[in-house]
């Protein structure tokens, strides 16, 4: 029995210890391709990443904006407004890349896969 409960303390041990060494961080600067319903475009967002709380830039064809956001996991939630049409960017995240669906205002949506810059 304590071979057993040792035996499933060190599987639990484990994957914790494991699911920690995977957090991500999107701290840096990433180029994201959009495509939505009324076009595409390559906007730059510049992040910056504490805990789950992302703040940063957006400089695309819509002009310029401050982001906020958060990533919980994996889980990726980005927006910013342009003269005041907020658009969000809802997704998935790992290390070196950022995919989801893109909603520009209500006027447009689409999707959007972007990747670090070197």
């Amino acid at each position: 029995m304590k071979t057993l409960l040792l035996f499933f303390l060190l599987i639990f041990t484990f994957g914790f210890v494991a699911q920690a060494q995977t957090k991500i961080d999107l701290t840096g600067t990433w180029t994201v391709d959009v495509q939505t319903d009324m076009g595409s475009g390559n906007p730059t967002f510049v992040l910056k990443q504490e805990g789950e709380k992302i703040t940063g830039t957006y400089s695309g064809s819509l002009g310029d904006s401050q982001v906020t956001g958060t990533l919980k996991g994996n889980v990726l939630h980005l927006e910013f407004s342009i003269q005041g049409n907020r658009i969000t960017y809802d997704g998935t995240a790992t290390e070196s890349s950022i995919s989801g669906k893109v909603n520009l205002a209500d006027m447009a949506s689409g999707t959007f896969s972007g990747k670090r810059k070197s």
